[in-house]
């Protein structure tokens, strides 16, 4: 089992920066690659950005490549999502997971199996 803990959440000025984390606890941090997404009123849970196991390989959605960035940190078992340049777009909840297959759908929330309980994220223009 693995919990997961988000933080860093707030209301920011649009074209502001925050940094999301999101503590592990349970099992060893280093056997799961972890994810970020995010959900707004309305809409369907999607895909953010996740990194591989070792921190080697990331992965993002277009919406987000080249303001956001995902790092880890292995010996502290948490997960960052540093946001620049926001936009009022990016007003969601936004959530950490872990992926413990290798197999399983990076991109998709069903390829997840442990979930925070969010944080809000409120871009305002």
């Amino acid at each position: 089992q693995v919990q997961l803990v988000e933080s860093g959440g707030g209301l920011v000025q649009a074209g502001g920066p925050l940094r999301l984390s999101c503590a592990a606890s349970g099992r060893t941090f280093s056997s799961y690659a972890m994810g970020w997404f995010r959900q707004s009123p309305g809409r369907e849970r999607e895909f953010v950005a996740a990194i591989s196991r070792s921190g080697t390989n990331t992965y993002y959605a277009d919406s987000v490549k080249g303001r956001f960035t995902i790092s880890r940190d292995n010996a502290k078992s948490t997960v960052y999502l540093q946001m620049n340049i926001l936009k009022p777009e990016d007003t969601a909840v936004y959530y950490c997971a872990a992926k413990v297959s290798l197999s399983s759908r990076t991109y998709f929330v069903d390829g997840y199996d442990y979930w925070g309980q969010g944080t809000q994220v409120t871009v305002s223009s």
